[in-house]
């Protein structure tokens, strides 16, 4: 079994981590360097820098927060939010992430995908899922989950993996913030379309939220968590020992 990773995700808005429900109603919660640098002491295996309000406000990601957070960072960094270049990949990844996530510029040019997989490498790119159920299908929703795009989403994560994308983030906006587990049949989905590393995002509320995501999903890399790593809900060095206790592999 491969090594399960755990990610805690920094929302910034306005230079601040914020946090909500369904994608909706932030709440502020802290500086993203401070919790950067404490989630880097306190075992986190990466770490995820999302300017979520770039996209839906069309400009640039914020880079001077983005460097000072990343020169605290000594884990691997991911970083979205505004990414619709390959000149947007070059200056997020000379500020110091390891890999670039991009959502809304890729539903705008999926060829940004293929050409951002040959210039870093498909490691570096990584396509984040913003997906909901409507009318019983999954939908790609852009813009931070504010516009349905009308595609389904299993076939485009497929289409974005085969242009390049190294990596999914599946966020599942219908148990964002939510806290009472992970979208199981639609990381099940993915997870059965798709043969690189997928990451849960979206649900988690407990421990057994996470035993219960690897158990039951064996082909899920990682789980991806704010609220209850922020609020101190859930401790990752507690979170480790619980799934090691359950025969779960972590670092």
């Amino acid at each position: 079994m491969i090594t399960k990773r755990i990610i805690p995700c920094l929302d910034v808005k306005d230079g601040r981590v914020v946090k909500g429900v369904n994608f909706q109603g932030l709440n502020d919660v802290s500086s993203p360097v401070q919790l950067a640098e404490y989630y880097t002491k306190s075992g986190a295996d990466e770490l995820v820098f999302y300017d979520i309000t770039a996209s839906a406000e069309g400009r640039a990601l914020f880079t001077d927060i983005l460097r000072e957070t990343a020169s605290r960072v000594f884990i691997p960094l991911t970083v979205g939010g505004g990414i619709n270049t390959l000149d947007d990949f070059d200056r997020v990844l000379k500020c110091g992430a390891d890999k670039v996530s991009v959502n809304s510029g890729a539903i705008r040019n999926p060829d940004l995908i293929r050409q951002a997989a040959l210039r870093y490498g498909s490691q570096c790119v990584v396509l984040s899922a913003d997906v909901k159920r409507v009318d019983g299908q999954f939908r790609v929703f852009g813009r931070g989950g504010r516009d349905d795009t009308g595609m389904e989403a299993i076939s485009w994560i497929k289409r974005c993996v085969d242009l390049g994308a190294g990596e999914i983030v599946v966020n599942s906006i219908d148990t964002d913030g939510v806290k009472e587990g992970f979208d199981l049949e639609m990381l099940d989905a993915v997870c059965q379309a798709v043969k690189v590393p997928v990451i849960a995002s979206g649900g988690a509320g407990k421990t057994e939220d996470f035993i219960r995501l690897f158990q039951t999903l064996p082909g899920v890399d990682a789980g991806l968590a704010a609220s209850v790593f922020h609020f101190g809900e859930i401790a990752i060095p507690d979170l480790k020992g619980e799934l090691r206790k359950n025969g779960i592999l972590v670092r």
